[in-house]
């Protein structure tokens, strides 16, 4: 799932001053001005957001120390100048904010096991972005309710509690409130208070914020385990110095906005996400801005220290429809079909990307991920490289297993058999119908074997553009062709609650002299 990013807003406080003196201040953005946003180069860790449409592929974690903050300051004359010289309103930006902390929650808590959230909004911009939020949560499946104590009468704010009573979102007044939060919700969501607040904060905010800081002892007390998102500023945090009293809201994401903010620094959860893609390259040279790099059309990236997991303690609760036999196909490759249609029409990303398995003569293992570039009753068809590691153990023992994983639809399907290599016109056919560049690029790669650095493969791959740079037909190496493994048995599997997966395997048998698949149940 992707997250967009946003930016908290302010209320405009001198909208002039800051259209005429910060315009006039911002360097030139020209052809030659620096890059969008200057990318944080730092080693890869991997990330445990995104699934989306994969996932969405986010970039790897950010080291905290070599990304820019804001003081407090600096982000009202952020936010200024993007409400003034730079175009953007406030409910544009209050739109693109709330949808970020919507995306961001629904990367790390799923609503399978997060269902019930309960966002506490506060009289300004910041309690606007939890609305959005809201709004978003709602259609992504989780059931929000909003606790909004001191409404702002302004048309942005009453039309967004108008958008949420049209969804039928309870508004809940705090005196109907729990005294212990996690009794009835597993998500709370901190909308409070942003940047621009100052002081302290009163009844019943301050009641509100205590609540959140007693959460977690309650948790600890009943082994209940309810998160905080805070948006942007824990509430009840300085700006810039964070928790100084040491007593206030821990929560466990933070959704920065634009640029983290100083506080950010003593934020210790294990979830700190970032949005602000939109921000221009004027403001990034401006207050010389140190922001990751976000990739592909991703605009959102987790930053910080790597969350502290537990792997013995991941695990997911399946919600699937049942998969019974009188459900299946009589043959498995029509079976296959129709999982594979379904994986096609959920968008997921690549879903004939597969597992190949290949063992050598002393049986040694081996896997690694291919492409399916065709199936019929004959079986399934790849193409790869004839002097690759899979292609020799293949050539010693031709038996191996492929395995398909749709995980947006708690599905794989297992299918084991003996291996081929396809004709020689079939190769053929194919190879021509690749892009130009992927059929150099397979005339270029030795698959399995030692090279020098990655400069040699651009080399020839450049040297061989420009052979065939007026067009001419590109000759299929020999040692490139295809690959079919024709099925001898198949497994589906379907993942339900509990770990009671459903899991229908297909195996041949004989009936009158012609062969038939008969299936069986296993269990999970």
């Amino acid at each position: 799932m992707t997250c967009f990013l946003l930016s908290q807003s302010l209320r405009p406080l001198t909208l002039a001053y800051y259209k005429s003196s910060i315009l006039n201040s911002l360097p030139s953005t020209s052809s030659n001005s620096s890059v969008f946003l200057r990318p944080v180069s730092s080693p890869a860790i991997r990330t445990f957001c995104s699934k989306t449409g994969a996932m969405s592929s986010l970039p790897s974690l950010q080291s905290c120390h070599s990304i820019s903050y804001l003081t407090q300051r600096e982000a009202a004359e952020v936010d200024e100048t993007l409400m003034g010289p730079l175009g953007f309103s406030v409910d544009q930006l209050m739109e693109l904010a709330g949808l970020s902390v919507a995306a961001s929650i629904a990367e790390v808590y799923k609503p399978s096991e997060y269902n019930r959230v309960l966002a506490i909004c506060g009289p300004g911009n910041n309690g606007g972005d939890g609305l959005v939020a809201v709004r978003h949560l709602h259609h992504f499946g989780y059931k929000p309710f909003v606790c909004y104590p001191k409404r702002t009468p302004k048309p942005l704010y009453t039309g967004l509690v108008t958008q949420l009573e049209s969804l039928s979102i309870p508004f809940i007044p705090v005196e109907d409130l729990p005294l212990d939060l996690s009794k009835d919700y597993d998500i709370l969501v901190d909308a409070m208070f942003g940047f621009s607040f100052h002081g302290t904060p009163r009844p019943p905010f301050d009641d509100l914020i205590q609540r959140l800081v007693c959460l977690h002892s309650y948790d600890q007390r009943l082994q209940k385990h309810s998160v905080i998102v805070s948006i942007d500023i824990p509430s009840g945090w300085h700006v810039e110095e964070g928790d100084t009293g040491g007593k206030g809201i821990k929560p466990d994401m933070l959704v920065s906005l634009t640029a983290p903010k100083l506080c950010a620094k003593k934020f210790s959860g294990p979830h700190h996400f970032l949005g602000g893609r939109f921000v221009p390259p004027a403001i990034a040279d401006k207050y010389k801005l140190h922001l990751p790099l976000y990739p592909g059309t991703s605009m959102c990236v987790r930053i910080g220290k790597p969350p502290q997991i537990d792997i013995s303690t991941l695990r997911e609760n399946y919600v699937s429809p049942e998969f019974l036999e009188e459900q299946a196909e009589s043959n498995p490759i029509d079976q296959f079909r129709k999982w594979f249609d379904d994986a096609m029409a959920a968008g997921l990303k690549e879903p004939n990307a597969m597992a190949l398995s290949t063992a050598s003569k002393d049986g040694k293992l081996s896997s690694r991920m291919v492409l399916l570039k065709g199936v019929d009753m004959d079986g399934f068809v790849w193409y790869t490289n004839y002097e690759s590691r899979k292609a020799r153990d293949l050539s010693e023992n031709p038996h191996a297993a492929l395995l398909f994983y749709w995980d947006g639809l708690n599905r794989q399907v297992r299918v084991e058999g003996c291996v081929t290599k396809v004709s020689e016109e079939e190769s053929e056919q194919y190879f021509h119908s690749r892009p130009r560049g992927s059929q150099i690029g397979a005339i270029v790669s030795k698959q399995s074997s030692v090279i020098p650095g990655r400069h040699v493969l651009h080399q020839q791959h450049k040297e061989l553009e420009e052979k065939f740079s007026d067009g001419s037909l590109i000759p299929k190496p020999k040692h490139w062709g295809g690959y079919r493994l024709q099925p001898e048995l198949f497994e589906f599997w379907q993942g339900q609650k509990s770990r009671l997966h459903d899991r229908l395997q297909y195996s041949p048998q004989e009936v009158n002299g012609k062969q038939v698949w008969k299936i069986n149940r296993l269990a999970p």
